[in-house]
């Protein structure tokens, strides 16, 4: 776990203004900076940037959050590699790598540059082998897809990597997966006579390669092995060239070969991206919803095609999010994407992907295939097959619809297909229920908090009324505050603090309101102690409401002693009472 205190100091060190305006070039707008938001499309910019408050927030899309935030969403990175990547960029050591050095083996870094060094090499190798252009121009690969893609070329030979490193013995080359040492002691190249491609992770580091045979030969492809750079379960080939594509498309398609995602490009399609020899892993989904709101899987329409497919599919379902789809298609079997494309054209290629076959279309039509559907006992199997895909779904709205689904074509009653497969309630929690007078009270409460953290030291959280989300915010807010000591920690530190809670969201729309309407220096404290002036006031009519409806049900002496001094209090600060 990172400490606070380091995500504190790496936020303090991090200016989110320059680090988006890295991604996105930013314009000053008044006190903010702004420019179109890079997280959806538009044409006037509604995305702010906060200097002095370290945080971004769009008023069309509703992203908003810290420097941590933006490469979360802008790269897809997860929440450690934000960090790391972060770390990286200020020169801060990551707490956990600080025990682990004296064991680990070679530095991460030095695997990085050794691979940076060999994807020069095989890059610089492509231009003097004319087979290699031949082989890449024959499949319709351009120079600069090619230069896109750093597509190279491994020469034939043994040893061919001691050009580029003058210690061919050197560790790091065999941990990284180019030079193999056999039994007898002896070292040569992984990768030879092959043309090469580098796979990125999401900061545009060569992290392995793939590499092609140009003719005949086993196996056509081969990948680097797992290394402590690359594991492939979770990594997609084409990633860091498809980023921009995938946001402008909101779709991610996955396909099975290096060439497809090359030949697909080439013809204008940037979307694609490739497993890496193996199954589409749950890590892969999450990675690419991260990134889209939609994924096609475009496989051959071959057995080992619609095999490829059900693996993804039953991969993907404990981490199908509400709100997101997959969709399926499988091309005639005489094609693979590359052909299809250079044959049929791009525009029908993307057809297919705007018409793919839902996942639930595909989950119930492979299903059927296996179960006689004019028997009893074919239905039956049917709903036995689809009981743990149902399980395993997390998406309620989707599985209902599959559950009516299956109940129509089985001839069970919904209620019986969901008792035949054991499908109890998934949990979600249930919308907070704010009153509408809430915000008028609670809501300038919370920016002032978030303009000036250290007012929380004067808020009596006893005059909160409870069982209001608003009130449960600004007490998690001022607790948070009161926690972290002094100085009052600043709104983004806060923000990441808070990350991932129930009040993660009305915290944000009151940051969002703040940007707009910031309070003037001279007037927070005076705005400050009119609103908790309010706040005890209003609490005290509560109070005194809630005593007075017991007054009406028990009597005065219904009461308990504490209760009946409020309650004489209270009537004689009214006047009732003389």
């Amino acid at each position: 776990m990172i400490p606070e205190s380091f995500i504190q100091e790496l936020l303090h060190r991090v200016d989110v203004v320059d680090l988006i305006d890295g991604y996105v070039p930013l314009k000053k707008a008044g006190a903010n900076f702004a420019a179109c938001c890079p997280f959806h499309n538009e044409k006037s910019p509604s995305f702010t940037v906060s200097p002095s408050k370290q945080f971004y927030h769009c008023f069309g899309c509703g992203a908003h959050g810290t420097a941590i935030g933006f490469l979360m969403e802008y790269s897809g990175l997860g929440f450690i590699d934000a960090i790391k990547e972060l770390a990286n960029k200020v020169g801060l050591q990551m707490p956990e790598d600080e025990g682990r050095r004296s064991h680990d083996g070679p530095k991460v870094t030095a695997l990085t540059e050794v691979m940076a060094r060999a994807a020069k090499y095989y890059y610089e190798q492509l231009k003097r082998s004319e087979k290699a252009v031949n082989y890449l121009k024959g499949r319709g690969v351009s120079g600069e897809i090619a230069q896109k893609f750093g597509i190279g070329y491994a020469p034939e030979g043994w040893q061919n990597l001691g050009a580029t490193f003058e210690d061919y013995t050197l560790a790091e080359l065999q941990v990284a997966g180019l030079v193999i040492k056999n039994e007898q002691g002896r070292l040569y190249d992984r990768f030879r006579d092959r043309v090469m491609f580098p796979i990125m992770n999401q900061k545009g580091e060569v992290i392995a390669f793939g590499g092609r045979v140009m003719g005949e030969g086993e196996p056509k492809y081969l990948n680097s092995p797992e290394t402590p750079l690359f594991e492939k379960g979770r990594e997609v080939f084409g990633l860091p060239q498809a980023r921009a594509a995938l946001r402008d498309k909101d779709t991610a398609i996955v396909v099975e070969g290096y060439m497809d995602v090359v030949a697909l490009a080439q013809h204008g399609i940037g979307n694609a991206v490739a497993t890496l020899g193996t199954a589409t892993t749950a890590t892969h989904v999450q990675k690419l919803f991260r990134q889209v709101d939609r994924i096609v899987y475009c496989f051959d329409g071959d057995a080992a095609g619609r095999k490829a497919a059900w693996r993804a599919l039953e991969n993907s379902l404990e981490v199908l999010p509400e709100k997101k789809s997959i969709g399926f298609v499988f091309l005639p079997e005489a094609d693979d994407p590359d052909s299809f494309v250079r044959d049929q054209g791009a525009e029908s290629f993307e057809r297919m992907i705007t018409q793919a076959m839902p996942l639930s279309e595909f989950l119930l039509r492979e299903l059927a295939s296996h179960s006689d559907m004019t028997s009893a006992e074919g239905r039956a199997n049917l709903v036995a097959e689809a009981k743990p895909l149902l399980g395993r779904l997390q998406t309620p709205l989707l599985r209902l619809q599959l559950v009516k689904r299956l109940a129509e074509a089985s001839g069970f009653s919904q209620p019986e297909v969901e008792r035949l497969c054991d499908l109890r309630p998934i949990a979600r929690a249930a919308p907070a229920r704010v009153p509408r007078q809430a915000p008028s009270l609670l809501r300038p409460l919370l920016r002032l908090l978030l303009q000036k953290p250290e007012l929380a030291k004067g808020l009596p959280l006893g005059a909160l009324a409870p069982n209001l989300a608003e009130a449960r915010a600004v007490e998690h807010l001022c607790k948070t505050i009161l926690a972290a000591g002094d100085p009052a920690p600043p709104y983004a530190v806060l923000l990441e603090r808070l990350r991932g809670s129930e009040d993660e969201n009305i915290l944000r729309e009151a940051a969002a309101e703040l940007m707009q309407q910031p309070f003037a220096e001279e007037d927070i404290d005076a705005e400050f102690d009119g609103a908790v002036k309010r706040l005890v006031e209003g609490e005290s009519k509560r109070a005194f409401a809630n005593l007075q409806e017991k007054v009406y049900r028990l009597g005065v002496a219904g009461l308990s002693g504490e209760e009946k001094q409020h309650y004489l209090q209270a009537l004689s600060a009214s006047g009732r009472v003389g």
